[in-house]
C-alpha cells in the first residue's frame, strides 16, 4: 500500500471520528430522546461547539471526495513521487488542523488553514498528471 493510500485510510478513520463526535455534541444540546426520534420536527440551529462541529464536519464532506478521487487517481495512473505524498499529507494534517480551529472559534486561522488541504489536493492531481 501506497503512503498516499494509507493517508486516504486515516482521512476515512478521521471522518468517521468526525461524524461520532458530531453526533454526540448534537445530542447533549438537542438531547439523547432528540437522537432517537424521527428528526420530524423543526429544531433550533446548534450553536457553540456543537454548531462548529457540525458545519466543520459538512465542510469535511465536501472536500473528502475530491481527496479520495485525487488519491485513486494517483494510485490508478501509477504516480508515486513528492507532490502526490506531500499532497496527500497536507490535505490530512490541513483538515485536522482546520477542525481544531473550527472547535476552537478561530476562525481568521481557520479561514487561512482551510486553504492548506485545499492545495494538497491540486499538488495530488499535478502530481498524477506529471506522471
Amino acid at each position: 500500500m501506497t503512503t498516499e493510500l494509507a493517508t486516504l485510510a486515516a482521512g476515512i478513520v478521521f471522518g468517521i471520528a468526525h461524524i461520532i463526535v458530531t453526533a454526540h455534541l448534537q445530542s447533549w444540546q438537542r438531547g439523547y430522546h432528540w437522537t432517537a426520534s424521527s428528526r420530524e420536527q423543526s429544531v433550533p440551529p446548534l450553536t457553540g461547539l456543537a454548531g462548529r462541529a457540525e458545519r466543520s464536519l459538512r465542510n469535511y464532506l465536501e472536500t473528502f471526495s475530491f481527496f479520495a478521487a485525487a488519491i485513486v487517481l494517483a494510485a490508478m495512473v501509477g504516480a508515486h513521487n513528492w507532490l502526490t505524498l506531500s499532497g496527500a499529507q497536507l490535505y490530512l494534517w490541513g483538515r485536522i488542523a482546520y477542525t481544531i480551529l473550527y472547535a476552537a472559534d478561530l476562525s481568521l486561522a481557520r479561514s487561512m488553514i482551510w486553504n492548506v488541504p485545499t492545495i494538497g489536493i491540486l499538488m495530488i492531481v499535478v502530481g498524477s498528471l506529471l506522471k
